[in-house]
């Protein structure tokens, strides 16, 4: 160990993927961002899944990464990965990063506990996938109560924490500490395209119910003749994406681009005039708050977690989940005004400077500091 970290409180993170993993979300950016700044405070590691050609164990931004088993069945890898960690190190508290499958730590961690949770998939799951997967994240969710009502719980939006309470968690044991952005990094970097763009980023998931926007590309393009639609993200239901923009004959106004760095993105955020998100559910709309911080106007549906993203009328549009009339319409009236998409742009940058990944981090770090002195 080195003699810096000798009087550090000890941290066991775990969760399902690491940021470096091709296959990482917004629940990995989360833990990136607001980890990396904790190193400072405290020794961490984090134990996730093993993924193609990464090293078993390496240490990034000054934390230590353990990585073991399989993406499918990396929680039945946890115990025994955790005790074998538990003997080199001496933790003084272990976080349970909750995504997708709970690891139900109570039954084999020994040292004091806390969990993080950013979305619970409930019903939905069951649009992503076969009947018995999505069987057994729906049941396993069902269990939470059960295992997690002792310890407390870090909700990363006001949806996800009252969705636990309807569960059965007690309020009282429920802090919110929201996502943040880069506020310094994402700024506008572009000027706007000189046609009407779009742009829909994030993982191509058929949760994510990106053919919500396709149903409404025909509707618009009656309106806005030369719009341009841009997809960007990697995911199994491309095929179907692509088919539907197929069927629908709009190729010549529907790009896909796969996954592109962050300086890319930042640039494509702040040259489209708009952004679009059409899931039914999030713990947090991480996109929408980058966009919004590139100077973007942000259109999300009145989903649990995303409606937390955007101040309606003012740094973007709130649609009922699904209605494609309704988002047809807005983005028609956005997109046929530059001058109004680049004043609510302001508005949009204003809004999305009150998320920093910094404040974040000082709000975890008191709450783990409290966890750990009880």
């Amino acid at each position: 160990m080195k003699e810096r970290d000798k009087n550090k409180p000890n941290l066991l993170v775990i969760n399902w993927q690491d940021w470096t993993n091709p296959l990482s979300g917004g629940a990995e950016v989360h833990l990136h961002e607001i980890f990396r700044r904790l190193t400072s405070n405290f020794k961490i590691s984090l134990l996730c899944t093993h993924f193609k050609d990464a090293p078993e164990k390496e240490e990034i931004d000054g934390i230590k990464i353990y990585r073991v088993g399989s993406r499918n069945f990396f929680n039945f890898y946890v115990p025994k990965a955790y005790r074998k960690i538990s003997k080199e190190e001496k933790f003084n508290l272990v976080i349970e990063d909750l995504n997708k499958i709970p690891f139900f730590g109570g039954r084999f961690i020994r040292e004091k506990r806390l969990a993080l949770v950013h979305h619970l998939f409930g019903k939905t799951i069951f649009t992503e996938t076969n009947p018995l997967s999505a069987s057994y994240v729906y049941f396993s969710e069902k269990l939470i109560p059960k295992h997690y009502k002792k310890i407390p719980i870090i909700a990363v939006s006001k949806s996800s924490k009252n969705e636990l309470v309807k569960m059965g968690i007690s309020v009282n044991n429920i802090k919110v500490v929201y996502n943040g952005v880069d506020i310094e990094s994402y700024r506008s970097r572009a000027e706007l395209t000189k046609v009407p763009t779009i742009i829909c980023l994030g993982r191509m998931k058929k949760y994510k119910r990106i053919d919500i926007l396709l149903d409404s590309i025909p509707k618009v393009l009656k309106e806005i003749p030369d719009l341009k639609v841009i997809l960007v993200g990697d995911g199994d239901d491309l095929p179907r994406l692509k088919e539907i923009v197929r069927k629908k004959k709009v190729e010549k106004t529907v790009k896909f681009t796969s996954f592109v760095p962050s300086a890319k993105k930042i640039e494509m955020f702040s040259s489209s005039w708009i952004a679009v998100n059409t899931s039914p559910k999030e713990g947090w709309g991480l996109t929408s708050i980058e966009a919004q911080a590139c100077g973007t106007p942000s259109v999300v549906p009145d989903s649990p977690g995303l409606r937390e993203t955007v101040r309606d009328e003012v740094s973007g549009y709130i649609y009922p989940f699904g209605n494609i009339e309704k988002l047809s319409e807005i983005l028609i009236k956005v997109l046929k005004d530059k001058k109004s998409v680049e004043k609510m742009g302001e508005q949009a940058r204003k809004w999305a400077s009150n998320f920093s990944w910094d404040e974040s981090a000082k709000k975890m770090k008191e709450i783990i500091l409290s966890q750990i002195h009880k």
